[in-house]
Formats: C-alpha cells, sequence, structure tokens
C-alpha cells in the first residue's frame, strides 16, 4: 500500500527481519493528523501477522519523533468526524501498537510530545538521542491525557511521578526521561542509527516465537496474580521445549559451541 503521512520500509539481506516505520510530516515535527492515524492503523496490522518482521523500529522524519496529535482545522472541506468517533479511532492506534506481538523499538530524535509521547511509551523498548524532549504537553492545550498515556504513565514512572508530569505538563529532557525509567538508553544523535540497529538485530536473529510469548507474559504481569502469571510461564514454556524447533535448537547450539539459528517455528 501506498501511505501518505508515513513510510514502512522492509529491510534486505542482514536486516531482512526488521522494518521500520517513519512518520513522515516533517514540516509539521510529524504532528498526527488523520490520514497519519490511518496509515498507521493500516501498517500495524499489516505487520502483526507478518512472521517475518522480527522487530520494528518507529522513528519521525526530518529531525524530530512526533510533536502530539495535529490540532489544525481539516482543509479538505470534509465534515469532520464527532470527537468520540476520532478518539476511538486514536486508541484502536494505541491498541493495534500493543497488540504486536514483535518487540518494537522507539527511536527518539528531538520533540516527543503528547499523543507523540505516548507513542513511544507504547513501544518495547526507548531509545532516544541526547537532542530529544518528551512532554505529557496535553494540559498546556487544555486536554487529558490520551493514546494510552493513562494506562502506560503510571506503570513506568509511578503514580505521583505520573501526575507529576500529566498534571504539570513540563517538558523533560532525554537524560531526565532516562533517569525516571521512560528511556532506556540516551545516545549522542549522531551514533542513535548505529545503536537501534544494532538491537534490531539482536531481536531479529533471536528465538522469535521466545520473544513474543516474552513479550506477552510482561504485557500482561500488571492484571495477573502471582499464580497466573507462573501458569502462563510453564505454558509458554512447555511451547518453546515441546512445540516448536527453536528450543531444542538453542539447545543443541549450546552443546555444539556455535550461535543457534532460529527458524520461528
Amino acid at each position: 500500500m501506498e501511505y501518505t503521512a508515513i513510510t514502512l520500509e522492509r529491510g534486505t539481506g542482514q536486516r531482512s527481519g526488521i522494518a521500520t516505520l517513519t512518520l513522515s510530516r516533517p514540516h509539521v515535527k510529524n504532528a498526527l493528523n488523520d490520514e497519519m492515524w490511518g496509515d498507521l492503523q493500516h501498517a500495524f496490522d499489516a505487520i502483526s501477522p507478518d512472521p517475518s518482521v522480527r522487530a520494528l523500529i518507529i522513528t519521525g522524519a526530518g529531525g524530530a519523533f512526533c510533536s502530539g496529535a495535529d490540532l489544525s482545522p481539516s482543509t479538505n472541506g470534509s465534515e469532520p468526524p464527532h470527537q468520540l468517533v476520532r478518539m476511538r479511532r486514536v486508541s484502536d492506534v494505541a491498541l493495534a501498537l500493543h497488540r504486536l506481538p514483535m518487540p518494537v523499538i522507539a527511536k527518539v530524535v528531538g520533540v516527543a510530545a503528547g499523543a507523540g509521547c505516548n507513542l513511544a511509551l507504547g513501544c518495547d523498548l526507548i531509545v532516544a538521542s541526547d537532542s530529544a524532549r518528551f512532554s505529557e504537553i496535553f494540559a498546556r492545550r487544555g486536554l487529558t491525557i490520551d493514546f494510552g498515556g493513562s494506562w502506560l504513565l503510571p506503570r513506568l514512572v509511578g503514580l505521583h511521578k505520573a501526575k507529576e508530569l500529566a498534571l504539570l505538563a513540563d517538558i523533560i529532557s532525554a537524560e531526565e526521561a532516562e533517569r525516571i525509567g521512560i528511556v532506556n538508553r540516551v545516545v549522542p544523535v549522531g551514533e542513535i542509527d548505529a545503536f537501534v540497529d544494532d538491537w534490531a538485530l539482536r531481536l531479529a536473529s533471536g528465538p522469535p516465537l521466545a520473544l513474543r510469548m516474552t513479550k506477552q507474559l510482561l504485557n500482561q504481569s500488571t492484571t495477573m496474580s502471582f499464580d497466573q502469571a507462573l501458569e502462563s510461564e510453564g505454558w509458554t514454556q512447555t511451547v518453546n521445549i515441546s512445540a516448536t524447533t527453536d528450543g531444542p535448537e538453542a539447545m543443541q547450539a549450546f552443546v555444539d559451541k556455535r550461535p543457534a539459528v532460529f527458524m520461528g517455528r
């Protein structure tokens, strides 16, 4: 499909298991408009069932990640949808991102604000350049937090810190975001491409079924009891050992003192 507000590239050769989704409205710091919401929904729906995509990178064009929702009036002449309809569409995109089975890395250069900040938070790993900035900017616009931020943020930084970030709507540096647990790594802007590529290659060469099940176990952990988590671990580990070729391959590779080759089946 031809997208209007994003690009979706699938790697070749050594990077064949990696897809890169780039938000591509650099003239407005990749603000999310109706076209971009639609593109994201279609891209996530296309990637989700594709076993050839073992890792996904989400980033922005033009030196910014995403400045949030585009609040400017529509210029296409059509009647805008009711706000609740629009918000349900936004929520569907957030849910589609959350349900992606493969590991997702947010590569954040420049600003990540509002829904753009929560787009990054919805990824599994966040690597930020030392110039990146983050903000739950909604309150400055007279709005409430959305795109999953009310669920994601307290789980990352704790309830009181989440309230500080959401109610005061401060802009924080990449270093502060790393300190409070939002960001996994902060690297110089000139090194971020190589750093993220290294992580993506490591994920893409790993056991895809095991990584997907591990991601699901961790995502479910906040709504499960310890007993339920242990039961789920037992079932998934049984699948790895008894119902895939990757589990036995990893064990044989350990015996043979060689790298394992994971086929995802």
